[in-house]
Order: structure tokens, then sequence, then C-alpha cells
């Protein structure tokens, strides 16, 4: 996750030297290992290097193989093999071991813009084209790399580090209330274009930037596509194609030798430390691979300790465990090191950055089972009934029942079934509700509450004709802070990666039979048979607060953040004062009061850091 930035001075002047190092040298936090930049006239380019595969150990950016076209990347490419290959069969004399960085320049040189349609993995990179005196920039097609702009007076600075971007000095603080409405509505800025300050926006996954003398654009080159169906003769055709897509999606994300992987006693994480360890002993690859797992032994019935224990034990991986029961709410949010460059409702902050603290004394590369839930979301008879043929939905209900015994969920009671074959939409539970303590005048000011209705009632991105809850819920996976996990926002230097979020086993999931394979993952239970403990294999996804939610049990045991609660005199211009205060008696009716009323203190705690820009 090394730290990228860049001006472009589209009226010709000459870059600050002085400036740029300045800006360049704030990222060597996330990138220890080297430090560079490159300046040609009204374009300068720096790079902070953080050393997480074999490749870029002699890595050295920002480079060109050229003089004329220009790359400073934050970039892992997945599928080499085959980009390699693709630029060969090209004319491009590529190694093996060139570094992803050149790969992403080698690609540009073959193809252009459309190099993005031929790449795979986690990037932010931006290009510097001489020839045609303009700036090309690209996120990767889930934003899981973040990329940051500012277009000011005659300038565009860009940063993968947000608060690298706020070191210009043409760049202000102002903030964007229409993030804020939405960090204090749903606890996210849904609006990806844009940051919580005025002047600086960002690329949404999935898009490009380019800018020159006739104008900054920002466009989408990627949606997740709808693929044609797979239907194989034989299940174990099935099985054998997700293992395949499983092994490559790991090893490409492995491609370093100590490397850690959060893991819990659930399938997801735990398929993926099961395949790591085989591509270790098939393929002699050297690996240190060791599992970090946080717990509850008192607040809470949690029994991850057992379950992550008995996975670990059955794969001999070791295992280090974080107990989570003595964390207060807001634990050390006064202290440097939580902040974050934008707000972030996690009132247990201090545990996730002391756990990655307890990876990062192991390794610079964790990998995480997100995105298992969405890829192999459970798919429902309602879900597909009309979008499926007739005669495919048929069989695939009698294979569940005769071949793998599986009885299909409906998904819905008969109410609503008979008014789903009606047309009608069932209604959704409502597990929040409009917040009472948002400020009137910032709530008409913004038309909070048409923003509210907006968000909550929004209809499903699409109708996919077999896996529509995996596809949607895929396509929202962008919109819930992939980013908040990357050295530009943790300050801690290790490197976040996803094997669920591989494309090409993404779009194979879409393609197969939802029944039987998309029920309560059972495409990968099958495939872990014999690899991962029968307990394991067989346990039901827990759901989220099942065992309680630790936010409203710390307040049930005494934990008081409003006794701490000292506001700034710029949180009343979006919240009320006298609601705010009142909170306290509403956060102990239940965990979706708790959550919800705690978000004016998350948004507190940074006001007060921005008014300090420590840096």
């Amino acid at each position: 996750m090394s730290g990228i930035v860049g001006i472009i001075n589209l009226d010709g002047a000459p870059v600050s030297r002085e400036l740029l190092e300045r800006m360049t040298s704030f990222m060597a936090y996330r990138g220890p290992d080297a430090q560079n930049i490159w300046i040609e006239g009204a374009v300068g380019f720096g790079h902070t290097l953080l050393v997480t595969t074999f490749e870029s150990v002699n890595e050295h950016q920002p480079c060109s193989i050229d003089s004329q076209v220009w790359i400073t990347a934050d970039a892992r490419v997945d599928g080499r093999a085959d980009l390699i290959e693709q630029l060969q069969g090209k004319g491009c004399g590529v190694l093996e071991n060139v570094t992803d960085g050149s790969l992403i320049l080698h690609a540009y040189h073959v193809w252009g813009d459309n190099c993005v349609e031929h790449l795979i993995g986690d990037f932010a990179f931006a290009i510097w084209d001489r020839r045609q005196q303009r700036l090309f920039c690209a996120r990767d097609q889930f934003g899981v790399k973040p990329f940051y702009y500012a277009r000011v007076g005659n300038s565009l600075v860009f940063s993968n580090t947000l608060n690298c971007v706020r070191l210009h000095p043409d760049v202000s603080d102002k903030l964007n209330e229409r993030a804020i409405g939405d960090f204090l509505l749903f606890d996210y800025n849904f609006h990806l274009d844009s940051t919580t300050f005025a002047d600086i926006q960002r690329i949404p996954g999935g898009h490009t930037l380019t800018a020159s003398q006739e104008g900054v654009v920002c466009q989408r080159y990627w949606t997740l596509p709808i693929t044609e169906p797979i239907r194989y003769r034989r299940d174990e055709e099935y099985v054998e194609h997700f293992l395949e897509l499983m092994r490559l999606a790991v090893g490409d994300r492995l491609r370093q030798e100590r490397v850690g992987i959060l893991m819990s006693g659930g399938l997801d994480s735990t398929t993926i430390a099961a395949t790591a360890l085989q591509l270790k002993s098939r393929h002699s690859i050297p690996l240190d691979l060791q599992a970090f797992t946080t717990v509850y032994d008192r607040l809470l019935p949690d029994e991850e300790r057992y379950y992550s224990g008995i996975a670990a034990e059955a794969l001999g991986l070791p295992i280090h465990y974080l107990v989570a029961d003595d964390y207060q709410l807001f634990e050390r949010w006064d202290r440097p090191e939580l902040p974050r460059p934008e707000p972030i409702h996690s009132p247990l902050l201090a545990l996730s950055v002391d756990q990655l603290k307890q990876v990062a004394a192991h390794s610079r590369v964790v990998l995480y089972g997100h995105g298992g839930d969405e890829v192999l979301a459970t798919s429902r008879l309602m879900d597909v009934s009309k979008t499926m043929p007739l005669q495919h939905l048929i069989a695939d209900v009698v294979n569940c029942i005769l071949a793998h015994r599986i009885r299909p969920p409906i998904g819905i009671g008969i109410r609503e079934a008979v008014e789903h074959w009606l047309g009608k939409q069932p209604k959704q539970p409502q597990q929040d509700s409009f917040p009472a303590w948002l400020n009137q005048s910032f709530t008409t000011r913004m038309n909070l509450q048409d923003r509210w209705l907006e968000v909550m009632e929004a209809s499903p991105l699409t109708n996919h004709p077999s896996h529509p809850r995996a596809y949607n819920r895929l396509m929202a996976i962008g919109q819930i802070g992939l980013a908040n996990s990357d050295p530009g926002v943790t300050a801690i230097p290790i490197e976040r990666r996803l094997p669920f979020l591989d494309l090409r086993l993404i779009n194979y999931l879409l393609a197969i039979p939802p029944l039987p394979w998309s029920i309560t993952k059972y495409l990968a239970r099958v495939a872990m048979r014999g690899t991962l403990p029968e307990i394991i294999r067989h346990r039901p996804k827990t759901p989220i607060g099942r065992a309680g939610d630790p936010i409203y049990l710390c307040l049930c045991r005494g934990d008081n953040p409003w006794s701490k609660f000292t506001a700034t005199s710029t949180l009343w211009q979006y919240c009320e004062e006298k609601q705010v205060l009142q909170e306290v008696e509403e956060a102990q009716t239940g965990a979706w009061a708790a959550w919800r009323s705690l978000r004016p203190i998350s948004l507190n705690y940074w006001l007060k850091y921005v008014a300090n820009k420590p840096f």
C-alpha cells in the first residue's frame, strides 16, 4: 500500500520541488522503504514504497520505460501470468519478475486508456503522458485502493492519502455538508465521488479520471457484468471450478513470505486459510501464515475462541487472540493514533487498531474474508422465481431436494409470497429511524428528510436473472468503506487483501445455478469437505448481534461516553444540543438506538481533530 502524490499545474507553471518533497515525506509512514519524486516542468509525481510483494523488493517509482510516459502507482496486479502473455503477444518484452507498476505502464502503452479493461487486482495509479500532455488516473473496480484529488486554481493535486492532499496550500479546510449529513444519517458518505472536504473529490471504484488543458473528466469504465449462465453436467465440476478459482484468488494475494489472516471460526476466513496452506504444501512456496482473532470471554457469549481454535489446530496454524472485553467506548479517541482523515463511526476503534498492530508485528499483508457473505449470498426461491427460466428453476429445486437433500428457502411468508406473485414489493423491516437530534436548520438546508427517504427506499440496482441478492450486495460493497483499512487511514503499514472480491471468482459464482450452490454457502461447504473440521464446515452463519451487540452491552455495563463529552461549537451546527444530551436514555432501549445515538460523539471527536490539523 505505497503512497502516491502528484501535482499538475495546468497553466504551465513549474511544480514546487519543496512542496512536492514535503507532501511525499508526509506519507513516509505508509511507505517506509523508499521515497522518490520526479518533476518535469509543470508536472510532479511522488512515491513512498511499501514492499508487499516479491517483485516490489527492487521497485523504483515514479518510473518510465521510455521517458515519455511516467507512472506513480499503489497497485497489486492479479492474473499476472495471463496479462504478461497478452502483452508479449503485443510485442512487449515483459519479464516475469517485472513490478506491478511497470506492468500497468506496459498495458497503457499497448491499450491506452483501455488498459484498465485488462487489469484485475487492487490499484490506484496516475500516468502522465508527455506526448498528449495529459494525466490519466484509475482506481480498481471495487475501490479497495483510495484515490483523492482536488482541482484548485490552475492546479490538480492528487494522492491516495487524503491528508496529503490537504497539505497543498490552495486546498481549503472547508467542510462538505452533504457528506456530514450522510454520515449522521447512515454512518457513511454515499456520495462516492466526494469527501468530507469541499475541495477534495474522490475517484469512485471502477472509474478513471483524465486531466488536460481541456478540463478534468471522471467516468466509469466498469460495472459488475451479468455473465452467461454456467451449467455443468456433473455436480463435481462446480466444486472443482470453485476450488481452482479460490487457489488463483488466494495465490495472487500471497506473494509475500510472511502473511497474516483475520480468522474467525466461520467458513469464509477458514476457507481462505485452508486454501493458502494447500498452496504452500503443493507448490512449496515460502509462507509463514499466522491467524489473528478478536474474542470476547465475558461481555457476551462469544464462540469465536472455540471455533477458531478448532480450525487453527486442524490446519496447523498459529493463532493469536486479542481479548476485547475490557475495551471501553471511544477509548483513546483523543490520542493521535486514532483520529481518521474523515469521520468514522466505530466506538470500539481502539480494538481494531490494536488488532492491526498485532498483525503488523508479524506481516505487512493480511488476508480477510470480507466479501464472502456477498458472493456466497443465500438464494431464495422468491428472489429468482420471476427471472430464471421455469425449466431451470424446476430442475434446480428437484436437484436440491433429491440429490443434495436441501429444501430451498422461500424467503418470505405466505402473505408476502402472494404479494410477490401479484408484483407488489414486500415491506422491508425498519431497523433505524430518522435521528431526532439533527439540527433543524441543517436538516432543512440540506433536505435531509428527502435524503433519508432516497437512500432508505432505494430500489435494487438490478434484477440479476439468477443471483439478484448477491449482485446487488456486491454492487453496493464499495459504499461501506473498503478503503477505511488503507494505511493512509489507519497509519499502520499493512495491506488488507480480499480473496472473495477476486473478479474471476465473482464472475463464476454469479453464473452458476443459485440452487443449491448459493444456499447457506453450500458450495464452499462441499468444497471444504475433508479439509476443514466438520464442526466448522457445518457451522451455521451467525448473524451480527445474535450473541449480543458489544456497543450496546458496553453501555449497559456502565460505559458512559456522554460523561466525557465536550462539544465543539461546530457540532451544534449539525445537531441539537438538548436532544443529543438526552440520547443517553434513548441509547439504553436497544442496539440500533445505541448505535444511532453515538454518531454525534463520533463526529465531535473528528471535528476536534480537524480543528487542530496536527500536520
